[in-house]
C-alpha cells in the first residue's frame, strides 16, 4: 500500500512536465487549448515546470532536463497535483536522475499514461500512488471540450477523498480518430464517436479483489529489469495493461504474456484488465490473451477488455495502488477506497 497524495480542490496549483515528447513546445496553440479547458472546467491554476515548454530536440537530448522538472514540480510546495503533457518513448532515460526521496517526501497526485507509464512506475518505486490516466494535449485538448467521462471521473478520483465505488461503464461512445494537431482545423476540429458495447468480460466468474497495477505493455518491456522492476509488483494484483498507437499486434501481444508466464509472474496475477486498442483487432487481442492464460492453466482468471484507459477517449484515471473489486457476475468494476486523503 503506497501513500495517498492530498485531494484536488478549486484554487489549486496543478504544474504540467513534459517527461517524454516535447510536444508542447511543439504545438503552442494545442497547449493553450489544454491550459485553458483545465482551468475552466476544474477551476484550478496551471502552471508549467521550467522546461516544460522548451524544444523537443532539446528535451530529448537532455533527459536530466526532464528529471529536473520532475522534480520541481514535486518540491515546489505551492503545486498541488503534476499532470504529464503527453507520452513518447524514451522517458526511461530519466532514470538515472531521478531522487526518490523528494517524490517520498512530497507526496502530491501525479497523473499521465503512455510512456508516462514509466514516471507512474518511478512513483510506485518511491512508494507514492499515482493515477494512469489523461494527459493534456489529448484529453485536455480535446476539442469540444474536456468529454464528459474525463471530467466525471477525475472530479470522483482526484477531486473527492470519499471510497470511489462502482465505476461507471463509459457509454458516450469512444473515439480514436486523428486529427491534425499541427494545423489550426485540428484544434477545433470534434472527433466523431463510435458506439460502446461496454467492457468485455470475457473470461472468470465470481469475485476477485486486489491493488491496480500497470501501464503500457510495450512501455513495461523497456522498464524490464531496471532498478523500478520488480516481478512483486504483480502479485495479487489487478494488473491492467493497454497498447499504444504503434499497435503491436495480437501476437505481440502473445508473446509479452508468455514472457510474464516464463517469468513465473503471470500466474501471481489475481486477474487481467485490457484497454480498448486503437485499432479494429480486439477479437484478435482477446483471442490471443486468453490463448497466453491457458498455456500456463490460468483458464478461470477473470479478463475484462475493451477498458476505457490509455490510448483511446474518453478515458479514466486509474488509481495505481488502490484496492480495486472486479464482480465478475454481475459485470461490475469497483474501487473500494479512497484514491486521494
Amino acid at each position: 500500500m503506497g501513500i495517498k497524495p492530498a485531494k484536488l480542490n478549486v484554487g489549486d496549483v496543478v504544474a504540467t512536465v513534459s517527461l517524454s515528447w516535447g510536444g508542447a513546445g511543439l504545438l503552442p496553440d494545442r497547449y493553450a487549448q489544454a491550459k485553458r479547458q483545465l482551468e475552466q472546467t476544474f477551476g484550478v491554476k496551471v502552471i508549467e515546470a521550467p522546461h516544460a515548454l522548451d524544444d523537443a530536440k532539446y528535451l530529448y537530448e537532455h533527459p536530466e532536463v526532464r528529471a529536473s522538472d520532475m522534480m520541481w514540480a514535486f518540491q515546489n510546495p505551492d503545486v498541488k497535483a503534476i499532470i504529464s503533457n503527453i507520452g513518447g518513448d524514451d522517458t526511461i532515460r530519466m532514470l538515472p536522475y531521478i531522487d526518490w526521496d523528494i517524490i517520498r517526501n512530497n507526496p502530491k497526485i501525479f497523473m499521465g499514461y503512455s510512456d508516462t507509464t514509466v514516471n507512474c512506475h518511478m512513483c510506485h518505486y518511491a512508494g507514492l500512488n499515482s493515477f494512469y490516466g489523461p494527459a493534456m494535449l489529448v484529453q485536455m485538448a480535446e476539442a469540444g471540450g474536456i468529454l464528459p467521462y474525463v471530467e466525471q471521473s477525475m472530479r470522483k478520483v482526484l477531486f473527492d477523498n470519499t471510497t470511489i465505488g462502482i465505476v461507471p461503464e463509459n457509454k458516450d461512445g469512444f473515439t480514436y480518430e486523428r486529427v491534425d494537431w499541427f494545423t489550426p482545423a485540428g484544434q477545433t476540429q470534434v472527433r466523431k464517436m463510435q458506439p460502446t458495447d461496454g467492457w468485455h468480460w470475457i473470461q472468470g466468474s465470481g469475485v476477485v479483489t486486489g491493488e491496480l497495477f500497470g501501464g503500457c505493455m510495450e512501455v513495461i518491456e523497456m522498464i524490464k529489469g531496471t532498478q523500478i522492476w520488480n516481478p512483486d509488483n504483480f502479485k495479487d494484483k489487478i494488473v491492467f495493461f493497454e497498447i499504444s498507437e504503434e499497435n503491436p499486434t495480437p501476437d505481440q501481444v502473445l508473446y509479452w504474456l508468455r514472457n510474464y508466464g516464463a517469468c513465473g509472474i503471470l500466474q501471481q496475477m489475481r486477474a487481467i484488465i485490457f484497454g480498448r486498442p486503437k485499432n479494429e483487432n480486439n477479437p484478435k487481442y482477446e483471442k490471443r490473451i486468453l490463448q497466453g492464460l491457458a498455456e500456463f492453466g490460468l483458464t478461470d482468471m477473470p479478463v475484462v477488455t475493451h477498458f476505457d484507459i490509455g490510448h483511446t477517449d474518453p478515458i479514466m484515471p486509474m488509481p495505481m495502488g488502490c484496492m480495486a473489486k472486479l464482480d465478475c457476475d454481475n459485470h461490475t468494476f469497483e474501487i473500494t477506497e479512497n484514491a486521494v486523503v
